[in-house]
Parts: C-alpha cells; sequence; structure tokens
C-alpha cells in the first residue's frame, strides 16, 4: 500500500474541529485523515500521525517514512506554511492529509464526478 502526506493549510481549531466531527459521522471510513498541529515541525507532525497507522490497519513505518520524505523533500512548502501558521496566530493550527492513494483517488473521483 502507498501512502500520501501534505500540508493543506492553516485552519482556526473551532473549523477544524467541525470538520473532524462531520467526518465522524460518514457512514463508511475513507482512509484519508486530516490532522492537526500548533507547529509546524517534524516532531509535531509525526506525533499527530502516529495513531492513525492503527486506526485503519496501515503500515507504520512506511507512514513515517512518507511522513519524513515530505519533511525532507518539500522545504519551500514547510517554510511557507510555518509562516503562514506563525500569521495565522495561535487560535489556528497546520492542517495536514495522511491519506492512502487509493482513497484519496477515488475521493477525487467522486468530486470530479459530481454536478456542481
Amino acid at each position: 500500500m502507498k501512502y500520501t502526506f501534505d500540508i493543506v493549510g492553516v485552519s482556526p481549531v473551532w473549523q477544524f474541529f467541525n470538520h473532524q466531527q462531520q467526518n465522524q459521522q460518514q457512514p463508511k471510513p475513507q482512509g484519508i485523515e486530516y490532522l492537526g498541529t500548533h507547529k509546524c515541525t517534524l516532531d509535531a507532525l509525526i506525533e499527530t500521525v502516529e495513531p492513525v497507522p492503527i486506526k485503519w490497519g496501515w503500515n507504520t513505518e512506511q507512514v513515517l517514512d512518507t511522513v519524513v520524505s515530505f519533511w525532507m523533500n518539500n522545504s519551500e512548502s514547510i517554510r511557507y506554511w510555518k509562516a503562514r501558521l506563525t500569521d495565522a496566530g495561535n487560535e489556528n493550527i497546520l492542517v495536514a492529509r495522511l491519506a492512502d492513494i487509493t482513497a484519496l483517488q477515488a475521493e477525487f473521483e467522486t468530486l470530479l464526478n459530481k454536478n456542481w
């Protein structure tokens, strides 16, 4: 199984919490997790990621390798999001997405097939 990790934005804590509550009420598991942290550091991201493989039955080592690989290969993006998090203030968190690539692809295909 392959995984993907990306920082997707900065959000007010209450809005992120509301999003997480709505996702938990969905009937079927998606294999996509949105994670929040107050710090933009590798340690903080790993700490938020650690419980996810257990929840989904994923390979913990591969998941952590995916996060570390993202961190090592995306220094400009990391600097950008670190600055945005600082600009946003203490009531906001950094939001990252961790997903099984197949589940994320299915999610995108569903969104593209919706009639807007």
